[in-house]
């Protein structure tokens, strides 16, 4: 046990839980999003990433906790850190997922584990998912999920890490409050740390908006797709590093390495600090 707050074998009874939800991959919904990216058309297929518009769960209003997501202690273990963010994770395409069609996702709490960190306790749980269209296996992800306690007083943030500097492809992204909304709407996201300006600043102490790891991680796949339209992505890993927020513009980035196969990707705040850092393979 980290710390009184943290009991580990008592999270670690959620490891192996697992969940199955079944979604419409409708076409409105992917035409709603390629709308919120400025895209003008939407392919057969769903586009990568643009799965994670779908299988949301849409827990009663009496059942959300005070950040707006559903009570802890369902599918998720009690992790009971204020502070919850999508930390990064693998996916694998194997199959394109088509549109207008159902498909099946089972998900399992894969690990749960606790660390003490420099401000404080953390908490990481990692869940795996695999989506099928009759039982055709077309998506497989790992997830990483991060906990962790609200800042103390007077607290110094850590050094940020420079962003790289040689990038082939980069994009400015102006993260406004619509825009956020739009992503928060399209996947049923009620976290008031993404709309909610007083909870965020006043309760979980941050500068402004949060913008969602999965919007930037899907601007920079989205990246590759415009600048590579002919490429069939066949995995993309990503990481977050830092915090972007709706107080200033952003940049998504990209370079094709040498081997025509895999493409470096990395989101930076607008003072050149690593925000989100991913590898695709084409």
């Amino acid at each position: 046990m980290i710390s009184d707050a943290l009991d580990l074998a008592l999270l670690q009874q959620w490891v192996g839980k697992t969940e199955t939800a079944h979604a419409p991959i409708a076409t409105g919904t992917a035409l709603a999003m390629a709308a919120t990216l400025d895209r003008r058309s939407v392919p057969v297929d769903l586009p990568p990433l643009w799965h994670w518009l779908y299988f949301w769960t849409a827990a009663p209003q009496a059942q959300l906790g005070p950040d707006g997501h559903p009570e802890r202690g369902g599918f998720l273990p009690p992790v009971p850190l204020p502070r919850r963010m999508w930390a990064g994770g693998r996916l694998a395409f194997h199959v394109a997922l088509p549109l207008d069609i159902e498909a099946t996702r089972i998900s399992t709490v894969q690990q749960v584990d606790v660390k003490k960190g420099t401000s404080g306790p953390l908490a990481f749980v990692t869940v795996a998912h695999a989506i099928a269209v009759d039982g055709t296996l077309c998506i497989t992800e790992e997830h990483d999920i991060v906990y962790r306690a609200a800042p103390l007083p007077g607290a110094v943030a850590p050094p940020a890490k420079p962003a790289p500097q040689d990038a082939m492809w980069s994009r400015t992204v102006t993260p406004d409050p619509v825009l956020l909304f739009r992503y928060s709407a399209l996947t049923f996201n009620g976290h008031r740390i993404h709309y909610d300006r007083a909870y965020v600043t006043e309760v979980e102490g941050y500068p402004g908006l949060i913008v969602h790891g999965p919007l930037i991680a899907t601007l920079l796949a989205d990246l590759v797709q415009r600048h590579l339209p002919g490429a069939t992505m066949r995995s993309f890993d990503f990481r977050a590093v830092g915090p972007l927020f709706d107080t200033e513009p952003f940049t998504v980035n990209g370079r094709l390495d040498a081997d025509g196969i895999h493409v470096h990707l990395w989101a930076a705040n607008a003072r050149g600090a690593l925000a989100m850092q991913a590898t695709a393979t084409i």
